[in-house]
């Protein structure tokens, strides 16, 4: 079964509205390990709109699974990774203007650009994904600029119309993760995924991580971080079981 990476953003969204110091995001990331989570997301913006630098400083210390930390490729978020080295850095596009990343990186359009960072990250001891939109051309730049991993946009997935649109958009997915995997890049995918739909995606052997946020954190405000958690890791399993056992009978 892929990793599940539990992404935390949202409780800092919510300790920011009052400026206040909780809800901690650094508990609630204890709290999702203890749940059996294989990894901590934290998404580290330029306008610093929720998790803050003190915040992936402490998680640095106290994550004892792996920290992937989400940002754009600029020279501040550079810097700040070689200074604080989480597990690993995910490259992702930015506007102030977004409620929340709209879209993938262009890396055939901005190689040049990204290939300078990917290299300089990697050189730090830090791994880099790029977070791209399931596309097979992305997926070529992305190895031809040496990034180790991939990160697949899943929200033309999750946010599917009806059921023609959703499996147009798995076989997106699905096509960009098995060329990442031949090209021998670590395909993770993430973005608006929540428990009705991320069986699909589990399912896929491809996939070695999934990057989950809002739905689980929108579950934890009532059951708490561990049992939202451990409701994810269920909803996984229980479709990888159901494939695997299909896979069998044939």
């Amino acid at each position: 079964m892929a990793r599940l990476g539990v992404n935390i953003d949202h409780v800092a969204t919510l300790r920011q509205v009052r400026r206040a110091n909780e809800p901690d995001p650094v508990h609630a990331a204890m709290a999702a390990e203890l749940a059996g989570a294989h990894g901590i997301t934290v998404h580290l913006r330029g306008d610093r709109r929720h998790i803050q630098d003190r915040d992936v400083e402490i998680l640095r210390q106290v994550v004892k699974t792996r920290l992937n930390v989400e940002m754009a490729a600029t020279q501040e978020m550079v810097k700040m990774a070689l200074t604080i080295k989480p597990d690993q850095v995910t490259l992702v596009p930015e506007r102030r203007e977004e409620v929340t990343t709209e879209g993938g990186l262009d890396v055939v359009l901005n190689s040049v650009q990204l290939k300078p960072v990917v290299r300089t990250l990697g050189e730090g001891g830090v791994r880099v994904s790029l977070f791209i939109d399931p596309d097979l051309q992305q997926v070529k730049e992305a190895h031809k600029i040496s990034a180790p991993a991939v990160e697949i946009n899943t929200a033309s997935y999750a946010e599917a119309a009806n059921d023609r649109a959703r499996d147009e958009a798995l076989r997106k997915v699905t096509d960009a993760a098995r060329l990442g995997r031949k090209l021998g890049l670590a395909v993770h995918a993430g973005h608006g995924l929540t428990y009705q739909n991320v069986g699909s995606l589990a399912a896929l052997p491809e996939l070695s991580e999934l990057n989950i946020g809002h739905s689980i954190v929108s579950r934890a405000v009532l059951v708490g971080m561990e049992r939202a958690v451990r409701a994810m890791l269920e909803a996984m399993n229980r479709w990888v079981t159901t494939a695997l056992d299909a896979r069998e009978l044939h």
